[in-house]
């Protein structure tokens, strides 16, 4: 089965058990995987790198570079050992998050967008390793990638030698599927031509000079991918919310019918919001995102939309059954570029996206923090949300009124931590309603978002808040810095952040 997917037949005595695959990694080596959240990264080389490590007590500390989060395989086996130094741009595993909070292992949280470029860039430093998962070899020693592109393209373009997973447990029937185009660095970089979601500008593989790969490894281990939680009463609010906000722009001339193409972002929640679509009125719709999730699939099966494009297949577990069980059909809607392309700013604004996203926290001005939970404890990471927010023709941003049984709520008076500013956020929704920013000034803002979106426990403290920051502070965007973040005190200090009464 190996031997028919690597088509350049001079490659073939490249191939080698993992573990010898591994022997070509050495202490602080600079390592640049595939992988986006989590499909398509390296399994069976990290495993027989960490049980090295954990075998031998070898101390690696690398700095590994991926698309996105990637599964347990590479990220958790290499956290529980040790072999992660310094880590690039995001993460959801629960052993790497650990140790980015105990300070162990050096974390830098990144838009999306800019990690490619820094690789092209020099950045980085020297790419000693790139590690893809493929399906294919074509007859060029071109690389095909699998179920996400995210940074295949630079890894391999950057790397001194790459090493091959060729996954038989990913479907040839994804070849096809991928538009693999790349940009020059400035000032040589010309403008991307591409002018709808739908476009194939690219190679339906990675370029890569065979004298660099290095190895060649069987792999038949699946994408470990997340279960989605059940789209809930809070969550079909939210989503009945933005639809009725999208059905109005409409109404008033500012969308046509079929909107423009929606970006959601990870998650349950955004896949909810997104479900959400398939009872409404609206038909022919794209999608221009970096994450093609289960509800994409049902829009695309109710013949919502017509073309999907992304970096990655992100699906639950129910979520990739149905996709590699009909993947023809699913390719004819769907396409997979590297991430410098899907979270392009320059492509978001051009194409007017309408972008999706969830937040932790929202405070009473339209700040939002979607990494730091309490302002100190990082939890996955910005992702794409920046890419898209900054540059979108309308950004929204999704998250429950409150959490943790009541006892926290998401509308808070200063966020703990900023990722998204006042500048950039134009409608904030939870499941209490929505409030349209767009031309209010900070103090309209915020009471627009308590009216409409804070929880009725915490509206009158907000309310409360908010009046006394008027009176005894003033100025443009009102706030008594002693007691701005006094909430979150309170919640570390009582477990909640409600006043005893």
């Amino acid at each position: 089965m190996l031997n028919s997917r690597i088509r350049r037949k001079d490659l073939l005595n490249k191939v080698v058990e993992a573990d010898k695959a591994a022997e070509l990694i050495k202490p602080n080596m600079v390592i640049a995987t595939s992988g986006f959240t989590p499909a398509g990264y390296p399994k069976a080389v990290p495993l027989a790198l960490a049980k090295r490590v954990e075998e031998t007590g070898e101390e690696m500390k690398l700095t590994l570079i991926t698309g996105a989060s990637v599964g347990d395989e590479l990220d958790g086996a290499l956290s529980r050992v040790g072999a992660i130094a310094k880590r690039y741009p995001y993460q959801t595993n629960k052993d790497l998050r650990k140790g980015i909070n105990n300070g162990s292992i050096r974390y830098q949280d990144m838009h999306l967008s800019h990690v490619p470029q820094m690789l092209n860039y020099g950045f980085f430093g020297k790419v000693d390793v790139a590690i893809v998962e493929a399906i294919a070899i074509t007859e060029e020693g071109g690389i095909v990638p699998s179920t996400s592109v995210g940074i295949s393209p630079q890894a391999v373009k950057n790397a001194d030698m790459v090493i091959v997973e060729v996954n038989t447990n990913q479907p040839l029937a994804l070849e096809g599927v991928h538009d693999i185009y790349m940009t020059e660095n400035p000032p040589h970089r010309d403008p991307i031509p591409l002018k709808h979601p739908g476009d194939r500008i690219g190679k339906p593989y990675i370029e890569c000079d065979p004298a660099k790969i290095a190895a060649i490894v069987h792999s038949d281990i699946s994408d470990k991918v997340r279960p989605l939680g059940a789209i809930d009463d809070n969550s079909k609010k939210i989503s009945q919310h933005i639809i009725s906000f999208l059905e109005n722009e409409v109404e008033c001339g500012r969308l046509p019918e079929n909107l423009l193409p929606l970006q959601s972002g990870v998650g349950s929640v955004a896949n909810a919001v997104l479900g959400g679509l398939v009872d409404s009125k609206f038909e022919n719709l794209t999608c221009y995102t970096e994450v093609i999730q289960d509800s994409m699939f049902d829009l695309i099966d109710a013949g919502k939309v017509t073309v999907a494009s992304g970096t990655s297949f992100t699906p639950s577990e129910a979520g990739l059954e149905k996709l590699l069980g009909n993947i023809e059909h699913y390719s004819k809607h769907c396409v997979l570029r590297p991430m410098e392309i899907s979270n392009n700013p320059s492509i978001a604004r051009q194409l007017g996206v309408i972008a999706m996203n969830t937040a932790i926290e929202v405070d009473i001005y339209g700040h939002v923090n979607s990494t730091n939970v309490m302002g100190s404890k990082m939890m996955n990471g910005l992702g794409g949300s920046g890419d898209f927010t900054r540059n979108a023709y309308i950004s929204i941003y999704t998250t429950v009124s409150t959490a943790k049984g009541g006892l926290v709520s998401s509308i808070v008076p200063m966020v703990s931590h900023v990722d998204h500013t006042e500048h950039d956020v134009q409608v904030v929704v939870t499941e209490q309603g929505i409030a349209d920013l767009r031309g209010l000034n900070p103090r309209e803002r915020a009471r627009a978002i308590i009216e409409n979106c804070a929880h009725p426990d915490y509206k009158e403290m907000l309310t409360e808040y908010l009046t006394r920051a008027e009176a005894e502070v003033g100025g443009h965007q009102p706030h008594i810095i002693g007691e701005a973040l006094s909430w979150h005190e309170r919640f570390m200090k009582t477990g909640s952040m409600k006043v005893a009464k």
